[in-house]
C-alpha cells in the first residue's frame, strides 16, 4: 500500500472477521481479508448456526404437521427427499456467503484465500490453497480463527457413521437409529432434525441434566417434550466404548451406578463442545499470550500482550457466540481506530434453537446462587398467554430477575417457541438498566407472545392481569 491509510489484516473470515474487516474498510482503513473459504462466512455460515438453522425450520414444519391433528387437520405422511433437503440447506449457506463476498468487494477489501500465520507482530506469511506462500505486512492485525470441534481422543473411531456437528448438518443419510453424546444444545438441536426427520434418537449425558449451564425451571419444559419425543435420556451417564459392526456402531455406555450396558444405533453424533483454533499460527513469534484454557489474552479493547495485535470471538473466550464476536470485532476496530471503546456488555443474550427454545440474558439463577447474590424472580407462565393458547403451545415461561429495592432488572430467562426473537427486550433492558416498572408501562401488542415479558414485570408487583398472584410481602 502507498496511501498513507492505516493497513489492517484479519485472520479469519466468520462473524467476527468478517465484521471487524467491513468495519475497518468503512473507517478508511486499507483491509486485508484472510481466510481458506471462497467467501467470508466462517464456520457459522459454512457449517454451523446458518445451515443447522434452516434444518431446524424443517424440523419445526414437521412438528407442526404432526400437531396439526389436534386442531382437526391431517396431513398425509411426509415424503422426505433427502437430496433435495440437502441442495436447499446448499443454496441457503451459498446465499449468505456469496452475498458477503459481493459485499466485501464493494468495500474493496483485499480477500485472500488462505491459511495465514505470524512471521513477526506485523508480518504474515499466507499459504495459498495453490501451495503458493506470499509475505504481507501490516500495521495493525485481528485474530479471528474461531473455534474447532471438540474431540474424545478414546472414541475416535474411523467411521463413516460417527458424526461430529459438521458432518451430521450434511445429512449423510436418516438413519434408523440416532445416538448423540453431550446433552448441550447443539447435540440437542441436531438431534431434533434428525427425529423430525424420522430417526429414534437417544441422548447420553454426563451431567444430572439436559443443558448444563442453563436453568432447571426453563430446561424443564424442553425435557419433557424431548422425552416424549426421544427414544431415550440417559443422565449422569458415558459411552466408554465405540465398536463399529455391519448394522451400525456398537456403543458401550455407564451408568450413575457403574453399571454398563451395550445397544447398537445405525448412527452416533458426538457433541461435547468447540475449544479455541490458535493452531499453526505461529503466536510463538509474537508477544501474544495463551491462558491455560488455550484462550488468547486480550483487555477490554480486545489488545493481546502485543500492541498491534487483535484477537476476538472463540479464541478469546466465553460465551463462544457468534454475536458476541462482530461486537468484539467493531470495539477492536473502534480502538485501532483511536476512538475511547471497550467491550464490556451487561448483557449477552444466548439462544437454544430447539422445541421449545431457550434463552437467557444477563444473570441467570443458577449464577446468582453461585455467587450469593440477591435477586428477586417473577414468572408469567405462558399456559396463561392468549397468544400460546392460539398457538397450542403452553410449555413456556418468561421470567425475570431483578435487583431488590431499585427493581432494576439483572436477567431475563424465556422458555417457549421463539423465545430467542422475545429475549431482545430483555438484553435492552439490561443494558439500558430498564426496572421492572419500565417494562410493566411498556405498552405491548397483543395477542403477542412478548406480552409475557410485561406481564413478568407486572407479577413482581401482583397486577398481572392474567394471572393471579399477589405481590409478596417483605
Amino acid at each position: 500500500m502507498t496511501d498513507n491509510k492505516l493497513n489492517i489484516a484479519v485472520i479469519g473470515a466468520g462473524p467476527g472477521g468478517y465484521a471487524a474487516a467491513f468495519l475497518a474498510a468503512d473507517l478508511g482503513m486499507n483491509v486485508t481479508l484472510i481466510d481458506k473459504e471462497d467467501n467470508p462466512g466462517g464456520v457459522c455460515l459454512y457449517r454451523g448456526c446458518i445451515p443447522s438453522k434452516a434444518l431446524l425450520h424443517v424440523a419445526k414444519l414437521l412438528e407442526e404437521t404432526e400437531q396439526a391433528k389436534n386442531w382437526g387437520i391431517e396431513f398425509s405422511k411426509p415424503k422426505i427427499d433427502i437430496d433435495k433437503l440437502r441442495e436447499w440447506k446448499g443454496k441457503v449457506v451459498a446465499k449468505m456467503t456469496g452475498g458477503l463476498g459481493i459485499l466485501s468487494k464493494q468495500r474493496k477489501i483485499n480477500y485472500v484465500r488462505g491459511k495465514a500465520s505470524f512471521k513477526d507482530s506485523h508480518t504474515l506469511i499466507v499459504e495459498k490453497p495453490e501451495s503458493k506462500k506470499e509475505e504481507l505486512k501490516f500495521d495493525k492485525i485481528i485474530i479471528a480463527t474461531g473455534s474447532r470441534i471438540a474431540s474424545i481422543p478414546s472414541l475416535n473411531i474411523n467411521s463413516k457413521r460417527l458424526l461430529n456437528s459438521t458432518t451430521a448438518l450434511d445429512l449423510p443419510a436418516i438413519p434408523k437409529s440416532l445416538l448423540v453424546i453431550g446433552g448441550g444444545y447443539i447435540g440437542l438441536e441436531l438431534g431434533s432434525v434428525y427425529q423430525a426427520l424420522g430417526a429414534r434418537v437417544s441422548v447420553v449425558e454426563m451431567m444430572d441434566g439436559l443443558l448444563p449451564g442453563a436453568d432447571r425451571d426453563l430446561v424443564s419444559y424442553l425435557s419433557k417434550r424431548l422425552k416424549e419425543k426421544f427414544e431415550n435420556i440417559m443422565l449422569r451417564s458415558k459411552v466408554v466404548r465405540l465398536k463399529e459392526v455391519n448394522d451400525g456402531i456398537k456403543v458401550k455406555i455407564e451408568d450413575k451406578e457403574g453399571k454398563t450396558t451395550e445397544n447398537t444405533y445405525e448412527y452416533v453424533l458426538i457433541s461435547i463442545g468447540r475449544k479455541p483454533d490458535t493452531s499453526g499460527l505461529g503466536l510463538e513469534n509474537t508477544k501474544v499470550e495463551v491462558n491455560e484454557r488455550g484462550w488468547i489474552k486480550v483487555n477490554d479493547q480486545l489488545r493481546t500482550n502485543d500492541p498491534d495485535v487483535y484477537a476476538i470471538g472463540d479464541i478469546v473466550g466465553e460465551p463462544m457466540l457468534a454475536h458476541k464476536a462482530s461486537h468484539e470485532g467493531r470495539v477492536a476496530v473502534e480502538a485501532i481506530a483511536g476512538e475511547k471503546v471497550a467491550f464490556e456488555p451487561k448483557a449477552i443474550p444466548a439462544v437454544v434453537f430447539t422445541d421449545p427454545e431457550i434463552a437467557w440474558a444477563g444473570l441467570t439463577e443458577n449464577q446468582v446462587k453461585e455467587k450469593n447474590i440477591e435477586v428477586e424472580v417473577s414468572k408469567f407462565p405462558w399456559a396463561a398467554s392468549g397468544r400460546a393458547t392460539t398457538l397450542d403451545r403452553f410449555d413456556g415461561v418468561t421470567k425475570i430477575l431483578s435487583e431488590p429495592g431499585t427493581n432494576r432488572i439483572l436477567g431475563v430467562g424465556i422458555c417457549g417457541p421463539g423465545a430467542g426473537e422475545l429475549i431482545a427486550e430483555g438484553t435492552l433492558a439490561i443494558e439500558m438498566a430498564a426496572n421492572l416498572t419500565d417494562l410493566k408501562l411498556t405498552i405491548h401488542p397483543h395477542p403477542t407472545l412478548s406480552e409475557t415479558v410485561m406481564e413478568a414485570a407486572e407479577v413482581f408487583f401482583g397486577q398481572s392481569t392474567h394471572i393471579y398472584r399477589p405481590k409478596r410481602k417483605n
